[in-house]
Order: C-alpha cells, then sequence, then structure tokens
C-alpha cells in the first residue's frame, strides 16, 4: 500500500523540484544575480513550507478528519451534513464555500498536466537551446495521448506506478547528495531563521513574489488527503515521512547548493544538477515521472466527478468502470475531453512552465485554506475543545491565507485562468442543486400519496395485469409520477408492484446488510429503498438481485420483469418562484443532456418503459 501510495498520491508533489525551486530563486533575484543569502533563504523556506503544511497540517492533523477511511472535500461536505442544508442556514453557506473547493479542484487538474510535462520536456534546452521551439509541440503530443489513454484505463500503469515513482525519488536524492556535497554551506538552510530573516528584509512586493513561487513545492500535497480512502492512513504517512520528504529536501538543497557555487544555472538548476552524459535520459525519465503525476490527478478528478453527481451536485454522466476488479478504476468521457481541453489551451496559452507558474498556486493554496476550515469545523462536531481547535487550524489557516494572498498577485498572470475554470464548475453545481430541489418541489406536487394507490388497487381496478413492474421512484413516499400515468392512461396494474428508490448516502460505502430496506405498502404493492455510499455504483438490477437472495422479495424472476422509469422534460417558467429564468434554462439544457436514469441506474435496457411528464420550474 505504501508503494502504491508512492505513485498516486506524491506523483504531483514528487515533480515538484522541477519548477519549484527555480521560480522561487528567480522572484528572490527579481531580475538580477541571485545571490548566496537569497538562496538559503528559499531553501530554508521551501523545507518548512513541506515540514509545516505537508507533514504537520496534512499528514498528522488533516488525515484525522475521515468519514469512514475516505478524505477529500466531499467527504468533509458529508461529514458536516451541509447537503440537506436549510437554504440561509450557516451549513448552506458551508456547501457553497465547499463547492468552491471541489471545484478548484478542476482548476488544478487542468493546470498539473501542463506544468509537469512541460517543465520536464524545457530539459531538452538546457544541452541544446535549439530545441527549444519543439518543447511546446512535443509536450501537446504526450498529452493528448496521455488523455487518449483514459479509456483504456489506467490499471496496466498503475501497476507500475509506485515503482517508477520510488526509482524517481531515490534519482531525487541522489542529484540532491551530488550538488549538497560540492556546498555542504548550505546545509545551514535547516534554519527557519534564514527564511523569516531574508524574507522581513526585502520588499513587500519580492516578498510575497518568493511566498507564491515557493508554494509550488507543496502542491499536490492536497492529494494525502483525497487519496487517503485508496491506501490508508498509515501508508500514506509512511510513504512521505520515509521517502517523499527526505528526498524531495534533499533534492532542494541540491539544487540551492549549485546556485550557491553557479548562480548562472538559475534557468535550470534541476537538470543543471544531472552530470552532462545523463542529461537526456533525465530528460526522459521526468517526463514519465510527469505522466504519472498527470494520471494521479485526472483519476482524482474523476473519482470527484463520480461523487459529486452521487450526491447530487452534477448531471448524471456516463461512467465507465475500466476494470472489473478495482471499483476506483473509471472513466468519465465527457470529463476528460473537457478537462484536455483545457489542459491544451493552457500550454498553448501560457507556453512554458515559467509562465504556468503564475496560474498554478492559486487554485492549491485557496483548497488548501478551504479544507483547513472544514476540517476544524468537523473537529468541533466531533467534541474537540473550539478553543483548542481555533488555535491549531487558525495557525494553519493564517499560513494557508498568507500563501493564498501571496499567490494572488499573480491573478492576472495566469491566475485568473484555474480560478475561472473552477468558477464556471462551482457555478454549474450550484446551478444544478438548486434546479434538482425546485423539480423535486415540482413533483412533490403531482406526487399522489400512497393512500390513493391503495385505493385505486383494491377499488379501482377491474383487471390486473399478470407479472411484475418494477417503478423507479425519487422519493421514498409517495406514488412515483410514472405509476401516476401508468394507470391514468392505462387503468389497470400489474398483479405486482414494485417501487424503487435508490439513496445516497453520506457514507463511503453501505455493507451488503445494510443495502437494502423493504416496506410491503398492501399485498402485491412492495416498496424497495436501496442504500449506497457516495464511493459506490448505484446499481438497481444488483440491489434488487440482492433482495432476491437475501430472501426479502420472494417469487420474483427479474429476467421477466418490466421497468418503468420516468422522463421529465422541464420547462422554465418566469411566474412560477424560482431560479431565474436564464439559471432554469441552463439547468433543463443539463437535464436533458444528462444519462438517463434506467442506463445510470444499470437497468437492463430490453426491459425499460418510459413515460414522459412535464414539469414547471
Amino acid at each position: 500500500m505504501t508503494m502504491g501510495a508512492l505513485g498516486v498520491v506524491y506523483g504531483d508533489i514528487g515533480t515538484s523540484p522541477l519548477y519549484a525551486l527555480k521560480e522561487a530563486a528567480k522572484a528572490a533575484a527579481h531580475g538580477g544575480t541571485v545571490t548566496n543569502d537569497a538562496v538559503l533563504g528559499v531553501a530554508s523556506l521551501i523545507l518548512w513550507a513541506l515540514l509545516l503544511i505537508i507533514s504537520l497540517k496534512y499528514a498528522l492533523l488533516i488525515l484525522r478528519a475521515d468519514n469512514r477511511g475516505e478524505g477529500g472535500i466531499v467527504a468533509l461536505l458529508a461529514l458536516l451534513h451541509a447537503r440537506h442544508a436549510q437554504p440561509g442556514t450557516w451549513r448552506a453557506h458551508l456547501l457553497v464555500v465547499g463547492l468552491v473547493g471541489a471545484a478548484l479542484l478542476y482548476g488544478d487538474g487542468a493546470i498539473t498536466p501542463a506544468i509537469s510535462v512541460l517543465s520536464a520536456i524545457e530539459g531538452l534546452k538546457v544541452d541544446a537551446p535549439s530545441l527549444a521551439p519543439a518543447v511546446v509541440p512535443v509536450t501537446i503530443v504526450i498529452l493528448v495521448g496521455l488523455f487518449m489513454m483514459q479509456k483504456q484505463g489506467a490499471g496496466f500503469i498503475g501497476r507500475i506506478f509506485g515503482p517508477v515513482m520510488l526509482a524517481w525519488f531515490i534519482v531525487l536524492a541522489a542529484l540532491g547528495i551530488h550538488g549538497i556535497v560540492k556546498a555542504p554551506a548550505v546545509l545551514a538552510a535547516l534554519s527557519p531563521l534564514y527564511a523569516f530573516d531574508f524574507l522581513i528584509h526585502q520588499d513587500f512586493h519580492v516578498s510575497f513574489a518568493i511566498l507564491g513561487a515557493a508554494f509550488l513545492a507543496v502542491t499536490g500535497g492536497e492529494a494525502m488527503y483525497a487519496d487517503m480512502g485508496h491506501f490508508g492512513r498509515f501508508p500514506i504517512r509512511l510513504a512521505w515521512f520515509a521517502i517523499c520528504l527526505p528526498a524531495l529536501v534533499l533534492n532542494y538543497f541540491g539544487q540551492a547548493a549549485l546556485l550557491i557555487t553557479d548562480p548562472t544555472m538559475i534557468e535550470n538548476p534541476f537538470f543543471q544538477l544531472c552530470p552532462d552524459a545523463l542529461h537526456y535520459p533525465l530528460v526522459a525519465f521526468s517526463a514519465v515521472a510527469t505522466v504519472i503525476a498527470s494520471q494521479a490527478i485526472i483519476s482524482g478528478v474523476f473519482s470527484l466527478t463520480q461523487q459529486s453527481i452521487q450526491l447530487g451536485f452534477l448531471p448524471r454522466m456516463q461512467i465507465r468502470h475500466t476494470t472489473s476488479d478495482a471499483i476506483g478504476q473509471i472513466y468519465v468521457p465527457l470529463v476528460n475531453w473537457l478537462l484536455a481541453a483545457a489542459t491544451l489551451g493552457a500550454v498553448l496559452s501560457f507556453g512554458s512552465s515559467e509562465a504556468l507558474a503564475g496560474a498554478y498556486g492559486i487554485a492549491v493554496s485557496l483548497l488548501m485554506a478551504i479544507t483547513t476550515l472544514l476540517a476544524a469545523l468537523v473537529a468541533i462536531q466531533w467534541g474537540y475543545s473550539p478553543w483548542l481547535v481555533v488555535a491549531v487550524n487558525g495557525f494553519f489557516f493564517v499560513i494557508d491565507v498568507i500563501f493564498f494572498s501571496a499567490n494572488s498577485i499573480k491573478l492576472f498572470e495566469g491566475g485568473w485562468f484555474p480560478l475561472m475554470l473552477a468558477a464556471f464548475v462551482a457555478f454549474l453545481m450550484l446551478t444544478w442543486r438548486s434546479g434538482v430541489k425546485l423539480v423535486e418541489a415540482a413533483r412533490a406536487k403531482l406526487r399522489q400519496p400512497e393512500e390513493d394507490l391503495i385505493e385505486t388497487a383494491v377499488n379501482k381496478c377491474s383487471a390486473r395485469l399478470p407479472g411484475t413492474a418494477v417503478f423507479l421512484a425519487s422519493a421514498a413516499r409517495g406514488v412515483p409520477l410514472a405509476l401516476t400515468q401508468f394507470v391514468k392512461h392505462n387503468h389497470v396494474l400489474h398483479e405486482r408492484i414494485v417501487l424503487v428508490t435508490v439513496l445516497i448516502e453520506e457514507l463511503p460505502h453501505t455493507t451488503d446488510e445494510d443495502r437494502i430496506e423493504v416496506i410491503e405498502i398492501i399485498p402485491g404493492i412492495t416498496r424497495v429503498i436501496l442504500h449506497y455510499g457516495f464511493m459506490q455504483n448505484p446499481t438497481i438490477y444488483d440491489g434488487l438481485s440482492l433482495a432476491c437472495r437475501q430472501g426479502k422479495l420472494p417469487g420474483i424472476d427479474l429476467s421477466d420483469i418490466t421497468y418503468y422509469v420516468g422522463r421529465e422534460t422541464i420547462i422554465p417558467r418566469e411566474d412560477v418562484p424560482g431560479m431565474w429564468v436564464w439559471r432554469e434554462t441552463l439547468f433543463a439544457f443539463l437535464q436533458r443532456n444528462a444519462e438517463r436514469s434506467a442506463a445510470f441506474f444499470g437497468v437492463p435496457t430490453k426491459q425499460v418503459v418510459e413515460f414522459g411528464t412535464e414539469l414547471e420550474i
């Protein structure tokens, strides 16, 4: 598990040495020659950022805020029960903040592959400056291949993620030691006083620029929390403290030592650490490592999308499971190609890792601040002393805000790009969630109570059709609109009616024992509620099969039943209270193009009958 964590969790932060110290040193030099004091200050700043933000905050504290072993923004929102918050309450505002945090991961997902692969391919220019025009085309080719590969699944690459990244961290450490031996004086930067003293003696705008660039060294640290459910708390911590942290610190200090001995190496100290004969092999190895880092963030975006769909924050989309033996291996075609368009657009627009560095830190620093805030509220909810939580999380929140403020000065230098993507995704999430509530309110007005169904079944249906009919119901009470339409037009009922509702719990997983809830309304009419976690794939056919095996639905042949599903047409109306009409029109467009209920919930295609209903919102 520790080896797996190396490949998936630490791919992003593990490739940060390609560009982090370089950008921080350039900010410290601010157009001139970088001094020894500046180099030591930058190295010390990066070291203590890794210790405070990654080691202390994430590895030791944030990893405690798990939802049955799962981490990430969505898990925090589920712990805080923000999904069902009433409008205007503090939990409702918290939900907006949390959805913005989740949306920031999409901005991160577009920038990470672009800056990582660009920084690796830029190593070609160290020995052959004439190859500079080839950097962007080569990067584009690699990224296009990466996104085209997603539909095959990452399983076959995933098996070699860990060993490759272990080799990568060994190379980082070896290069660092090679540099430190030439200038052991760099070890003085272990003292935090160098970072503090250097920053306070710079102009304010220079200090902020250095802080913003140094923050690049901790980008990717949020993956420790987001991927906790895949590997567990202990393997993630072990991989960090035993392998990643020592290798990263050695490499950063090796680069700093190189700049002390030769400040002209500032254009690419990472590749200059390497002996000349190994430059091109290192470029190739760096490209492989950055592809792994990119794959990890892309898979994370797929996973976040699935969780957001389950919890009702995004419309249903086609989700393909690329392997039968690993539930986390999924492919979301629409998200993949939208992310590819954003990533390739970033490469073509910015053209270099240096230009992209300005766009990178702002989204990640804001995401870290939001995570710190939500984790503090979870800790208070769990009964920890509010004073202790405010003191500890407040300390880290101040650090997050400082780094966010430092990155904010890059807003017009590219920082707008991930924020624009995040704002767009957050707006879609909020629009979808509000629209779903309006649709449910419209359904509730049309939905008959169960008593009417009983009256119809007992007294008004002169004939009963042979066989079993399953009606999908969005609510666990009342009569599904599809069943109302069926009775209205046909004036008959089947001999056996099963009303099926899927409920997504605010838990990552539910067990088979807790999955099925069966309620007999009257003989011949049964309500089945299927409980799934937000990390699971809600399949109605599998749920009913389980109910039959458990003896809760005796006498049903699943191959000989008909599923009736409602298909709703949304009609925006100005005279119906709700959202602005243009947002309702956007919601109607999203709903029209969402994955069909029957397909999303795994209902056998040849057994489905759809009933159309118009709903005004």
